[in-house]
Protein backbone atom coordinates (compact mmCIF):
# COMPACT_ATOMS: atom_id res chain seq x y z
CA UNK A 1 0.00 0.00 0.00
CA UNK A 2 1.47 3.36 -1.00
CA UNK A 3 0.66 6.89 0.04
CA UNK A 4 0.24 6.03 3.72
CA UNK A 5 -0.65 9.15 5.74
CA UNK A 6 -1.34 9.70 9.42
CA UNK A 7 -3.98 12.38 10.01
CA UNK A 8 -5.41 11.18 13.32
CA UNK A 9 -2.84 10.13 15.91
CA UNK A 10 -3.24 8.68 19.39
CA UNK A 11 -0.39 8.80 21.88
CA UNK A 12 -0.56 6.36 24.76
CA UNK A 13 1.61 7.80 27.51
CA UNK A 14 2.00 11.57 27.75
CA UNK A 15 5.20 11.82 29.75
CA UNK A 16 8.35 13.51 28.49
CA UNK A 17 8.62 11.79 25.09
CA UNK A 18 4.88 11.48 24.46
CA UNK A 19 4.25 15.08 25.45
CA UNK A 20 6.94 16.39 23.11
CA UNK A 21 5.80 14.27 20.17
CA UNK A 22 2.17 15.27 20.73
CA UNK A 23 2.93 18.98 20.85
CA UNK A 24 5.10 18.82 17.74
CA UNK A 25 2.61 16.78 15.72
CA UNK A 26 -0.26 19.08 16.71
CA UNK A 27 1.73 22.01 15.30
CA UNK A 28 1.87 20.14 11.99
CA UNK A 29 -1.89 19.89 11.74
CA UNK A 30 -2.50 16.33 12.89
CA UNK A 31 -5.52 15.54 15.06
CA UNK A 32 -4.10 14.32 18.38
CA UNK A 33 -5.59 12.35 21.27
CA UNK A 34 -3.80 10.96 24.28
CA UNK A 35 -4.37 8.74 27.25
CA UNK A 36 -1.99 8.59 30.17
CA UNK A 37 -2.50 6.61 33.35
CA UNK A 38 -2.24 9.87 35.29
CA UNK A 39 -5.52 10.95 33.71
CA UNK A 40 -7.13 8.33 35.96
CA UNK A 41 -5.27 9.59 39.06
CA UNK A 42 -7.35 12.13 40.97
CA UNK A 43 -4.22 13.76 42.32
CA UNK A 44 -2.58 14.23 38.92
CA UNK A 45 -5.52 14.43 36.52
CA UNK A 46 -5.87 18.22 36.39
CA UNK A 47 -2.17 18.78 35.73
CA UNK A 48 -2.14 16.17 32.97
CA UNK A 49 -5.25 17.63 31.36
CA UNK A 50 -3.65 21.08 31.44
CA UNK A 51 -0.47 19.68 29.85
CA UNK A 52 -2.49 18.08 27.05
CA UNK A 53 -4.55 21.23 26.48
CA UNK A 54 -1.41 23.37 26.27
CA UNK A 55 -0.09 21.02 23.58
CA UNK A 56 -3.44 21.14 21.73
CA UNK A 57 -3.94 17.42 22.32
CA UNK A 58 -7.30 15.99 23.34
CA UNK A 59 -7.20 14.08 26.63
CA UNK A 60 -9.13 10.81 26.32
CA UNK A 61 -10.76 8.90 29.17
CA UNK A 62 -9.19 5.50 28.43
CA UNK A 63 -6.82 3.53 26.21
CA UNK A 64 -9.67 2.46 23.90
CA UNK A 65 -11.08 5.99 23.65
CA UNK A 66 -7.68 7.33 22.59
CA UNK A 67 -6.90 4.57 20.10
CA UNK A 68 -10.32 4.16 18.50
CA UNK A 69 -10.29 5.37 14.89
CA UNK A 70 -6.70 6.68 14.98
CA UNK A 71 -4.60 6.11 11.88
CA UNK A 72 -1.51 5.83 14.07
CA UNK A 73 -1.27 4.77 17.71
CA UNK A 74 2.06 5.59 19.36
CA UNK A 75 2.94 3.74 22.56
CA UNK A 76 5.26 5.89 24.66
CA UNK A 77 5.02 4.41 28.15
CA UNK A 78 7.47 3.00 30.68
CA UNK A 79 9.40 -0.16 29.91
CA UNK A 80 7.50 -2.03 32.63
CA UNK A 81 4.13 -1.03 31.13
CA UNK A 82 4.89 -1.65 27.47
CA UNK A 83 3.37 -5.12 27.03
CA UNK A 84 0.45 -4.41 29.38
CA UNK A 85 -0.50 -1.34 27.35
CA UNK A 86 -0.39 -3.32 24.10
CA UNK A 87 -2.63 -5.90 25.75
CA UNK A 88 -5.08 -3.17 26.82
CA UNK A 89 -5.16 -1.42 23.46
CA UNK A 90 -5.04 -4.39 21.04
CA UNK A 91 -8.70 -5.53 21.41
CA UNK A 92 -9.82 -2.07 20.28
CA UNK A 93 -7.66 -1.91 17.14
CA UNK A 94 -8.84 -2.80 13.64
CA UNK A 95 -7.31 -3.50 10.26
CA UNK A 96 -5.67 -0.43 8.74
CA UNK A 97 -4.44 1.06 12.01
CA UNK A 98 -0.71 1.21 12.75
CA UNK A 99 0.64 0.68 16.26
CA UNK A 100 4.08 2.26 16.68
CA UNK A 101 5.90 1.00 19.78
CA UNK A 102 8.71 3.43 20.71
CA UNK A 103 9.36 1.94 24.15
CA UNK A 104 12.86 0.87 25.19
CA UNK A 105 12.26 -2.82 25.78
CA UNK A 106 13.75 -6.16 24.76
CA UNK A 107 13.09 -7.80 21.39
CA UNK A 108 10.96 -10.46 23.08
CA UNK A 109 8.79 -7.78 24.75
CA UNK A 110 8.30 -6.16 21.35
CA UNK A 111 7.39 -9.52 19.81
CA UNK A 112 4.85 -10.18 22.56
CA UNK A 113 3.21 -6.82 21.88
CA UNK A 114 3.31 -7.45 18.15
CA UNK A 115 1.47 -10.76 18.51
CA UNK A 116 -1.39 -9.05 20.34
CA UNK A 117 -1.65 -6.08 17.99
CA UNK A 118 -1.41 -8.15 14.82
CA UNK A 119 -3.83 -10.68 16.27
CA UNK A 120 -6.40 -7.87 16.30
CA UNK A 121 -5.74 -7.17 12.61
CA UNK A 122 -3.74 -3.94 13.01
CA UNK A 123 -0.13 -3.46 11.92
CA UNK A 124 2.67 -3.37 14.49
CA UNK A 125 5.90 -1.45 13.86
CA UNK A 126 8.67 -1.29 16.43
CA UNK A 127 10.75 1.84 16.85
CA UNK A 128 14.03 2.25 18.69
CA UNK A 129 14.72 5.85 19.67
CA UNK A 130 18.46 6.29 19.28
CA UNK A 131 18.96 9.65 21.04
CA UNK A 132 17.28 11.69 23.75
CA UNK A 133 13.95 13.14 22.58
CA UNK A 134 13.96 16.56 24.36
CA UNK A 135 16.74 18.34 22.45
CA UNK A 136 15.85 17.03 18.98
CA UNK A 137 12.11 16.58 19.49
CA UNK A 138 10.58 15.05 16.32
CA UNK A 139 14.08 14.81 14.85
CA UNK A 140 15.27 12.36 17.50
CA UNK A 141 16.51 9.54 15.24
CA UNK A 142 14.47 6.34 15.24
CA UNK A 143 15.04 3.02 13.54
CA UNK A 144 12.02 0.92 12.62
CA UNK A 145 11.23 -2.75 12.14
CA UNK A 146 8.18 -4.64 10.97
CA UNK A 147 6.33 -5.73 7.87
CA UNK A 148 5.26 -2.17 7.06
CA UNK A 149 8.33 -0.42 8.45
CA UNK A 150 9.39 1.16 5.14
CA UNK A 151 6.06 2.79 4.32
CA UNK A 152 5.50 3.80 7.94
CA UNK A 153 8.96 5.39 7.94
CA UNK A 154 8.07 7.41 4.83
CA UNK A 155 4.77 8.56 6.36
CA UNK A 156 6.46 9.54 9.64
CA UNK A 157 9.23 11.42 7.85
CA UNK A 158 6.58 13.36 5.93
CA UNK A 159 5.36 14.57 9.33
CA UNK A 160 8.85 15.72 10.33
CA UNK A 161 10.28 12.61 12.00
CA UNK A 162 13.76 11.27 11.32
CA UNK A 163 13.23 7.52 10.91
CA UNK A 164 14.84 4.70 8.97
CA UNK A 165 13.49 1.21 8.36
CA UNK A 166 16.17 -1.36 9.21
CA UNK A 167 14.25 -4.67 9.16
CA UNK A 168 10.98 -6.18 8.05
CA UNK A 169 10.84 -8.40 11.13
CA UNK A 170 10.25 -7.47 14.77
CA UNK A 171 13.20 -7.52 17.17
CA UNK A 172 16.13 -6.30 15.10
CA UNK A 173 15.61 -2.58 15.74
CA UNK A 174 15.21 -3.08 19.48
CA UNK A 175 18.24 -5.39 19.56
CA UNK A 176 20.33 -2.65 17.93
CA UNK A 177 19.28 -0.18 20.62
CA UNK A 178 19.61 -2.63 23.51
CA UNK A 179 23.08 -3.85 22.51
CA UNK A 180 24.25 -0.29 21.89
CA UNK A 181 23.06 0.64 25.39
CA UNK A 182 25.48 -1.88 26.90
CA UNK A 183 28.23 0.45 25.69
CA UNK A 184 26.59 3.87 26.03
CA UNK A 185 25.05 3.46 29.46
CA UNK A 186 27.92 1.25 30.57
CA UNK A 187 30.28 4.12 29.81
CA UNK A 188 28.14 6.40 31.97
CA UNK A 189 28.31 3.90 34.84
CA UNK A 190 32.07 3.44 34.48
CA UNK A 191 32.54 7.20 34.54
CA UNK A 192 30.59 7.52 37.77
CA UNK A 193 32.54 4.76 39.47
CA UNK A 194 35.89 6.00 38.14
CA UNK A 195 35.49 9.69 38.99
CA UNK A 196 33.58 9.37 42.26
CA UNK A 197 36.38 7.16 43.54
CA UNK A 198 39.10 9.44 42.17
CA UNK A 199 37.46 12.47 43.78
CA UNK A 200 37.52 10.82 47.20
CA UNK A 201 41.29 10.37 46.83
CA UNK A 202 41.90 13.83 45.36
CA UNK A 203 43.16 12.18 42.17
CA UNK A 204 40.52 13.25 39.64
CA UNK A 205 42.70 15.77 37.76
CA UNK A 206 45.37 13.21 37.09
CA UNK A 207 42.85 10.53 36.16
CA UNK A 208 41.08 12.83 33.69
CA UNK A 209 44.40 13.97 32.21
CA UNK A 210 45.39 10.35 31.69
CA UNK A 211 42.06 9.53 30.04
CA UNK A 212 42.39 12.58 27.80
CA UNK A 213 45.85 11.46 26.78
CA UNK A 214 44.70 7.94 25.99
CA UNK A 215 41.46 8.99 24.22
CA UNK A 216 42.24 12.53 22.98
CA UNK A 217 39.13 12.93 20.82
CA UNK A 218 36.52 12.07 23.44
CA UNK A 219 36.60 15.18 25.62
CA UNK A 220 37.64 13.78 28.99
CA UNK A 221 39.40 17.08 29.69
CA UNK A 222 36.33 19.05 28.61
CA UNK A 223 32.62 18.51 29.29
CA UNK A 224 32.29 14.76 28.66
CA UNK A 225 32.41 13.75 32.36
CA UNK A 226 29.69 16.25 33.26
CA UNK A 227 27.52 15.09 30.39
CA UNK A 228 27.85 11.36 31.09
CA UNK A 229 27.15 11.66 34.81
CA UNK A 230 24.35 14.19 34.32
CA UNK A 231 22.41 11.67 32.21
CA UNK A 232 22.24 9.31 35.18
CA UNK A 233 21.61 12.09 37.71
CA UNK A 234 18.64 13.28 35.67
CA UNK A 235 17.21 10.03 34.28
CA UNK A 236 18.87 7.28 36.30
CA UNK A 237 15.72 5.40 37.24
CA UNK A 238 14.46 5.28 33.67
CA UNK A 239 17.89 4.34 32.36
CA UNK A 240 18.15 1.56 34.93
CA UNK A 241 14.79 0.21 33.74
CA UNK A 242 16.12 0.15 30.20
CA UNK A 243 19.25 -1.67 31.32
CA UNK A 244 17.10 -4.37 32.89
CA UNK A 245 15.56 -4.77 29.43
CA UNK A 246 19.07 -4.89 27.99
CA UNK A 247 19.84 -7.73 30.40
CA UNK A 248 16.75 -9.61 29.20
CA UNK A 249 17.86 -9.03 25.62
CA UNK A 250 21.27 -10.56 26.29
CA UNK A 251 19.77 -13.47 28.21
CA UNK A 252 17.51 -14.13 25.23
CA UNK A 253 20.63 -14.38 23.07
CA UNK A 254 22.28 -16.80 25.51
CA UNK A 255 24.66 -14.32 27.18
CA UNK A 256 25.10 -13.63 30.87
CA UNK A 257 24.36 -9.87 31.23
CA UNK A 258 27.15 -9.15 33.70
CA UNK A 259 27.86 -5.56 32.66
CA UNK A 260 24.25 -4.64 31.88
CA UNK A 261 23.05 -5.84 35.29
CA UNK A 262 25.86 -3.98 37.07
CA UNK A 263 25.08 -0.80 35.12
CA UNK A 264 21.42 -0.97 36.18
CA UNK A 265 22.41 -1.42 39.82
CA UNK A 266 24.78 1.55 39.73
CA UNK A 267 22.20 3.80 38.06
CA UNK A 268 19.57 2.92 40.65
CA UNK A 269 22.13 3.34 43.43
CA UNK A 270 23.06 6.87 42.35
CA UNK A 271 19.41 7.91 42.29
CA UNK A 272 18.88 6.34 45.73
CA UNK A 273 21.93 8.09 47.14
CA UNK A 274 20.84 11.45 45.73
CA UNK A 275 17.42 10.97 47.31
CA UNK A 276 18.96 10.08 50.68
CA UNK A 277 20.97 13.32 50.54
CA UNK A 278 17.91 15.26 49.34
CA UNK A 279 19.64 16.19 46.12
CA UNK A 280 17.78 16.70 42.85
CA UNK A 281 18.95 17.30 39.32
CA UNK A 282 18.18 20.86 38.25
CA UNK A 283 17.83 22.07 34.68
CA UNK A 284 18.17 25.61 35.94
CA UNK A 285 21.86 25.38 36.78
CA UNK A 286 24.90 23.95 35.03
CA UNK A 287 25.59 20.41 36.16
CA UNK A 288 28.89 19.63 37.86
CA UNK A 289 29.87 16.04 38.56
CA UNK A 290 32.46 17.13 41.13
CA UNK A 291 29.89 19.22 43.01
CA UNK A 292 27.57 16.21 43.09
CA UNK A 293 30.43 13.97 44.29
CA UNK A 294 31.22 16.40 47.12
CA UNK A 295 27.57 16.65 48.15
CA UNK A 296 27.25 12.87 48.27
CA UNK A 297 30.35 12.54 50.42
CA UNK A 298 28.94 14.68 53.25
Amino acid sequence: MSGLAFKTIAIIGFGEAGGILGAELAKRGAELRTYDILLSDTGARDAMRAKAAAAKVEAAESHPAAARGADLVISAVTAASSVDVAKAVAPHLVRGQVYLDINSVSPEAKRASARMVEGAGADYVEAAVMAAVPPRRLKAPMILGGRRAKEVSAALNALGFDTEAVADTIGVASAIKMCRSVMIKGLEALTIECLMGARRYGAEKEVLASLAGTFPSMGWDKDLPNYLISRVAEHGRRRAAEMHEVARTLEGAGFEPTMAAATARLQDALVDEMREHRLAYSKEEQFSWSRLADALSK
